[in-house]
Order: C-alpha cells, then structure tokens, then sequence
C-alpha cells in the first residue's frame, strides 16, 4: 500500500486491500487459499464489510503485507463518528 494512504473506515480499508491484490496479479481465491480463508471472506473484506482482526491479519499476510500504525491529525469524536455511520450503512 502507498505510504500515504490514510485508512479510516472500513471501506477505505477492503478498497486499498482490492488494489494491492490487484497490483500484485492475485486472485481472491489464490489470496483466500494463501491466508487459509475462503474467497467470500476475501470479498466480504474487499466490500468493506466488517470482519475479525484475526481473519484481516492472515489476509494481509497473504499479500506479503503488514500493518503499520501511523500517527495522524487527531479527529473530532463527530467526524470519527461519521466514518462509522457510514459503515454501518452497508
């Protein structure tokens, strides 16, 4: 992933994982098989649905990638909230 790219909602979150298994030629199956997942829950993530913090690590994994934190500009709780409500949207 770029490492500007801010994730901040579960939609930003299965968009930049969609374009990184994009970019490395991968299909959801050879990514499911290689994170021991089946492909709806490599879709269910790439919707930007909500799935295990277990289940995104091993699919993370499987791209050869790892999470990083990274400090960013503090947000309001009323804009934090609205990336939230439009999770729960879907």
């Amino acid at each position: 992933m770029h490492p500007s790219l801010s994730i901040r909602c579960l939609a930003d979150l299965g968009a930049a994982f969609r374009r990184e298994r994009k970019a490395l030629k991968l299909t959801q199956a050879e990514v499911a098989r290689r994170g021991g997942m089946r492909r709806e829950t490599v879709i269910k993530l790439e919707s930007g649905s909500n799935v295990d913090a277990l289940t995104l690590l091993k699919a993370i994994s499987a791209l050869g990638k790892a999470l990083r934190i990274a400090e960013v500009e503090r947000l309001e709780y009323e804009e934090l909230q609205k990336f939230f409500d439009a999770d729960d949207d879907k």
